[in-house]
């Protein structure tokens, strides 16, 4: 059985594209007693880029925070904040940031219309009802979140994901001029997740030749950006984030993602950087490709974070073992059906304490 894929229906790309964000709601407000939900990266509290949004006077906008990864309890904060602001289902819900905002705006959009907790929701395809009209507009490029049919959380037990196809964004605008003023070290960890993504979906099992087209391209991109002088560096970035998810899509990532949901959820490991630290421990899996990530860290000169386990007890390395075994199609996509056999606890452990 092929999978009968759900992407984002509607695509806006372009320098000044976030301009016709009005226009693009302005089809979807119900009336004038309606209203939209901004969920913003505090990033941009006091930037341009907060007088630009088309708030109109019901609107409720939302700051929200990114110090940490996305969470099951932050979720739920969020959704009955936004219950309780009014007795009508909003609009839509528009999430503007980076990846944790635009997977705090999925969730939150699901939320409003599932009943439970989001914790009820973490796993592949659980979610029942579709989520409200939901708008993903990045302002750094790399996580895919825009594109992808999940919305990374972590809860009181795990790290995963809300898979479904009720997840992807109804509607994203993709403009180069928003992720102007990113620190150096973010756009790089943030890029190197597209980067890592290509590289588990064509090494992995699940890899076909949809998934690889799209995976190949964002590969290339990314070369472009990190290892030559591109002068469109930002818009290729962008679309490589955009083709990265969408290879991920109708693939999967693999033994990388897998090491950083363990360190995100004992330790608090941003994702992107996560997923360094961890990429530069796989020459075992990923031989090619971590050399030609080494490369992007000389030319750049950043610094990939080192003896991060070095104080974990038994029982938190214990625990983070637990949380990436627990993503068995990760595993099966980067080693094949019988990966059990071949990915032991005591590998996974070996690999943390390199960490």
């Amino acid at each position: 059985m092929y999978k009968n894929l759900r992407v984002v229906p509607h695509l806006v790309f372009g320098r000044g594209s976030f301009n016709q964000l009005g226009d693009i709601l302005a089809g979807h407000r119900t009336d004038a007693g309606s209203h939209m939900v901004f969920l913003v990266d505090e990033v941009h509290e006091h930037r341009p880029l907060m007088k630009r949004i088309p708030i109109h006077a019901n609107d409720l906008v939302i700051l929200v925070s990114v110090e940490h990864e996305p969470k099951t309890k932050y979720v739920d904060e969020l959704t009955q904040r936004i219950r309780e602001y009014s007795n009508r289902q909003p609009d839509g819900i528009i999430g503007i940031g980076g990846g944790t905002t635009m997977d705090l705006a999925k969730a939150v959009s699901l939320m409003l219309t599932n009943p439970g907790s989001a914790v009820d929701y973490q796993g592949w395809d659980l979610i029942k009802y579709p989520g409200i009209y939901h708008v993903g507009i990045p302002t750094i490029s790399g996580t895919g979140a825009e594109i992808s049919r999940t919305t990374v959380l972590t809860g009181p037990t795990k790290k995963l994901g809300i898979n479904s196809d009720y997840t992807p964004f109804d509607q994203i605008i993709l403009d180069a001029d928003l992720i102007q003023g990113v620190s150096k070290d973010q756009w790089f960890y943030t890029g190197m997740d597209t980067y890592i993504h290509n590289a588990e979906a064509l090494c992995g099992t699940y890899i076909n030749t949809f998934a690889k087209a799209y995976a190949l391209e964002s590969l290339e991109l990314c070369r472009d950006v990190y290892l030559k002088d591109d002068p469109d560096a930002d818009e290729k970035l962008m679309v490589a984030s955009y083709f990265g998810g969408m290879s991920i899509a109708y693939s999967q990532v693999g033994v990388c993602h897998a090491l950083s949901y363990g360190l995100s959820f004992l330790l608090g490991v941003h994702h992107g950087v996560g997923n360094c630290i961890v990429f530069d421990q796989l020459d075992d899996y990923y031989p090619e490709y971590v050399a030609e990530f080494r490369e992007m860290v000389r030319k750049h000169g950043i610094h990939i974070p080192k003896g991060i386990t070095r104080e974990v007890d038994a029982a938190g390395m214990e625990k983070m073992v637990d949380v990436a075994l627990g993503l068995a199609p990760l595993w099966e996509n980067a080693l094949g059906k019988d990966w059990k056999t071949i990915m032991t606890r005591d590998k996974v452990r070996a690999l943390y304490e390199r960490m």
